[in-house]
């Protein structure tokens, strides 16, 4: 299996699970802008939407969308206990907390990372992804460890991908101590600490 991705980009989250996982991967950078990778492929070619994070297979297939790539990873290697099984409440509310990340938070930062954005619209999506980060600050209220409650799953490689993005977008993260903290525990994983050198991010976390 091969991973295409970018640095820091929502391909992290994949990138953590199949450490978390012990699956034996290769990775392949890809440049965003240019659509080509270290190797000199077209990009395009392999994914046509353009956009990173892709699995590439040995049958040559491909499997794209981030949300995707994290649950395949937890439901084909099963025994690293990444998700809860299907059909289960807990798996209804991992799939919930998803579809949160993906389309209440991840998504509101496309026009945060575009130049031609201009600078009221992007206060307006600061303010909006601020909201989304009070409901996730109320998770935590209780003390949980992870984003589902005792156990990491997937979410929580998501969410710590989404959250470094905030120091690129002028997001101050300390009005959140509980999601800094989650950041903290997160970061601290063998597998989080391996994908961050691997791609260049030691810093980051």
């Amino acid at each position: 299996m091969k991973l295409y991705y970018s640095p820091g980009a929502c391909s992290l989250a994949p990138h953590i699970l199949l450490r978390e996982a012990n699956v034996p991967f290769a990775l392949e950078r890809v440049d965003t802008k240019t659509k080509k990778t270290a190797s000199g492929a077209d990009f395009l070619s392999i994914n046509p939407k353009g956009y990173i994070p892709a699995f590439e297979f040995e049958d040559g297939a491909v499997l794209t969308e981030g949300v995707v790539l994290q649950q395949y990873i937890a439901d084909h290697y099963p025994d690293a206990k990444l998700a809860p099984p299907h059909g289960t409440k807990e798996r209804v509310r991992l799939d919930e907390a998803l579809v949160f990340l993906s389309t209440e938070v991840h998504k509101q930062h496309d026009l945060l990372f575009g130049a031609a954005t201009p600078d009221d619209v992007k206060a307006t999506l600061r303010e909006k992804i601020g909201r989304r980060y009070d409901l996730l600050e109320q998770r935590f209220a209780d003390g949980r460890p992870f984003l589902m409650g005792e156990a990491f799953t997937i979410a929580d490689a998501y969410l710590f991908t989404l959250v470094n993005w905030a120091g690129w977008v002028d997001i101050d993260t300390s009005r959140w101590p509980r999601i800094g903290a989650f950041v903290q525990r997160i970061a601290a994983r063998p597998a989080v600490q391996a994908a961050l050198e691997a791609e260049g991010l030691k810093k980051a976390a």
